[in-house]
């Protein structure tokens, strides 16, 4: 029964991201996993593995030319059962088999899925597989012509496959090169085709299903109007700040940035060249991130929303109120927690590197932890070069950030008798 108590959902799913990191760790040491002539040591190992299960995508090692297809392949499993997360994938090869789903398992699923209630979980698991596994197929399928015309058909269906996982899962992942996507930096139906795959992944099943349900934004749910308006709101604004602060950007390619900078980090320019107003903005869209229950990582733009909105409504002696709906003293209070949780872990992480690596510019090293933090992937040209405690430094980063400094903050919370709290005497102090 004790053994029970321990073992609460937030520790069974943050003990499956270790194992499977440590899993994947010691595959990608492997030599099967090298490209004859190549070496991975256990510190870079380590590293890829950890940002493929975090779907961050910093890699201190050019993957198409260190790991042979057989890495590769490990990679992209990595990628993909990160995305969906370990006990989605888990419940859902249960599903298949015909067996029945225990409420152990449906708490896990609720818990990875961030979802309130059990209410229609399982049909939602459902649907999350197979609209994962869809939108990644139809990304496959329009992105092979495009590696058609520079690869063999072999190369191209794999750089595709890839290319289309890693896109939606926001992993930021790519098997071209060591300069990303900068081969296509002009090619329009590249970046609009990875700009949408990263914005579906990055919505979440729950507001996807929500959309193709109501087909209406009225009679859409709180959560989905809120998670769309704040997605096209930041979609226009970074790319009319990152278009207005970086000079040669198309707004194309603005758009492009604004889309994959606060969730997959595919990027088709040397960041260490733009300027510190770019990095700036940047950073600030990885720091918000994507939807809850999606594949992006951040503190989320509902998180965002509410300490806006709670804000606004304070200083108007009024309920935080949007749509007609307004949102509980609860939420309020997770989510301020979550920001300053994550604005914790970064400024931690920041201070970290700053004395580590003393010689790097202040901003990017920013650049780099809330990239960690939030899974993005982006970076300055600095992960290759960082020292080994360094990276361990970011390893730590990117597992917090893929968990939520929530789930790991409430991770060592002793579950003991229910007693009654003692409220004590109340008094005012000043702030402000």
């Amino acid at each position: 029964m004790r053994w029970n108590k321990f073992l609460t959902p937030g520790r069974i799913i943050a003990a499956g991201f270790a194992l499977l990191i440590l899993l994947g760790t010691v595959l990608l040491c492997l030599p099967i996993s090298h490209q004859p002539g190549e070496h991975l040591s256990w510190i870079d190992a380590l590293f890829t593995a950890t940002s493929g299960v975090c779907i961050t995508g910093l890699s201190s090692v050019v993957c198409s030319t260190v790991l042979s297809p057989f890495g590769q392949a490990v990679l992209l499993l990595l990628i993909q059962i990160g995305g969906m997360g370990i006990t989605t994938l888990g419940v859902g090869i249960i599903l298949l088999t015909g067996k029945k789903i225990g409420i152990r398992e449906r708490t896990l699923i609720k818990e990875s899925m961030n979802q309130p209630s059990f209410q229609g979980i399982l049909r939602l698991l459902k649907v999350l597989l197979i609209v994962t596994f869809g939108i990644e197929l139809v990304g496959a399928l329009l992105a092979f012509p495009i590696f058609l015309q520079d690869y063999t058909p072999g190369r191209a269906a794999w750089l595709s496959i890839f290319h289309a996982v890693s896109a939606f899962n926001n992993a930021g992942f790519d098997l071209i090169g060591a300069n990303s996507l900068m081969p296509y930096q002009n090619h329009v139906p590249m970046l609009l085709l990875t700009s949408a795959l990263t914005i579906c992944g990055g919505l979440g099943f729950v507001v996807m299903l929500n959309i193709a349900q109501k087909r209406h934004f009225r009679k859409l749910s709180l959560h989905a109007k809120i998670v769309l308006t704040m997605t096209g709101f930041l979609l226009l604004t970074g790319t009319l700040l990152l278009h207005a602060t970086q000079d040669g950007l198309s707004w194309v390619q603005a758009f492009f940035y604004s889309a994959v900078t606060r969730t997959s980090g595919f990027s088709i320019y040397d960041l260490g060249t733009f300027s510190n107003a770019s990095l700036l903005c940047m950073v600030l869209l990885m720091f918000i991130g994507a939807a809850p229950g999606s594949t992006g990582g951040g503190i989320k733009v509902t998180t965002l929303f509410v300490c806006i909105w709670s804000a606004i409504a304070y200083t108007r002696n009024r309920h935080p109120t949007v749509f007609r709906r307004r949102f509980s003293q609860e939420v309020r209070d997770k989510a301020l927690m979550i920001f300053l949780l994550g604005l914790s872990v970064i400024l931690t992480s920041t201070f970290l590197l700053c004395v580590l690596e003393p010689d790097i510019p202040f901003l990017q090293i920013l650049m780099e932890t809330t990239s960690a933090f939030a899974t993005v992937g982006l970076s300055c040209g600095l992960t290759a070069d960082l020292l080994p405690l360094s990276k361990l430094v970011l390893v730590l980063t990117m597992y917090i950030g893929r968990l939520g400094p929530l789930t790991v903050a409430t991770l060592w919370m002793v579950q003991g008798r229910k007693n009654s709290e003692i409220l004590r005497p109340e008094e005012t102090i000043s702030v402000g």
